[in-house]
């Protein structure tokens, strides 16, 4: 058996045990309270991450590197004592060395580890999980996504990457793939879709920063439309793993931020949420206000 192999063996196993008192809880009649630090199933990927989990490309990673190692690391190491178990980054965001030297010394088995890489350039995935591998200091990713799909014809457009990624998955480089969506039209093309284990797609509850026809940034999304096509997708067996559930640090309102969490709390089509923080009272004040919603 391989060592990455083993390990889902034993992650595997360990997580059939917690069903197993988890059920038995539920017999006894204990309520099952939900929280941000619970590990949750994305879709039918065989991979489990923390509710929340903790991004580093806030503003494309700017205000994770300006935070400098020292501040970052702690910001990740408060994460991970608070029960975050759910990292994720980007080569687009230049936080790869960061994210390793924060988790230096960590069991990796505790943890999964979510990254992603551009397609433009038609780049041999082979060659960049081997060098994403060499940056993050890991033999593996929990997840692997294409970054920033912004047309209609993504599928067409990267079948080469999308296979390729498939033949990572075989050899245990990678344990699931997937895409992360900018727009609503490469969004309404995922239902469906069986390659996708993973789909890092942007939520709240105002449409700030949100998908919309033009794939902008800037401009306000179809926040309705585009849960609608969220909810296909999660229904399809795909993953779900919401960002800008901030609105890209818009929501500067204590009351805003509080409605958001509410929101995305409540969808029946969100498994896990990656928030970028920039300091650990943030990290305090997810985990309190997802808590208190899920417990509603």
């Amino acid at each position: 058996m391989t060592q990455v192999s083993r390990r889902r063996f034993l992650r595997d196993s360990l997580a059939g045990v917690g069903a197993v008192a988890c059920g038995t809880s539920l017999l006894a009649g204990a309520p099952a309270r939900k929280s941000a630090t619970d590990l949750v199933a994305l879709g039918k990927s065989g991979v489990k991450v923390t509710r929340l989990g903790i991004g580093s490309g806030s503003f494309g990673g700017r205000v994770q590197r300006d935070l400098g190692q020292e501040g970052f690391t702690r910001l990740i190491r408060h994460a991970y004592d608070r029960g975050i178990r759910f990292f994720d980054t980007a080569d687009a965001y230049k936080t790869h060395q960061m994210v390793a030297a924060a988790l230096k010394g960590i069991n990796r088995d505790t943890y999964t580890l979510q990254t992603k890489m551009a397609w433009r350039n038609d780049p041999d995935p082979f060659k960049v999980i081997d060098r994403f591998r060499s940056e993050l200091q890991t033999d593996y990713f929990d997840s692997l996504l294409l970054h920033c799909t912004r047309t209609g014809d993504w599928k067409e457009m990267l079948k080469r990457q999308m296979d390729l990624l498939e033949e990572a998955k075989q050899k245990q480089l990678i344990r699931s793939h997937g895409a992360s969506c900018h727009g609503l039209l490469p969004l309404e093309v995922m239902p469906g879709t069986s390659w996708l284990d993973v789909a890092f797609v942007r939520v709240n509850h105002n449409g700030a920063h949100m998908d919309n026809l033009k794939s902008s940034d800037g401009s306000p999304g179809d926040r309705d439309r585009a849960v609608a096509a969220i909810r296909k997708i999660h229904g399809s067996g795909t993953g779900i793993i919401g960002m800008k559930i901030m609105g890209e640090g818009d929501f500067t309102d204590p009351e805003q931020r509080d409605a958001s969490i509410k929101f995305v709390m409540n969808l029946d089509c969100v498994d896990a949420v990656i928030i970028g923080f920039a300091n650990t009272a943030e990290i305090d004040e997810a985990i309190q206000r997802m808590n208190r919603h899920l417990s509603a």
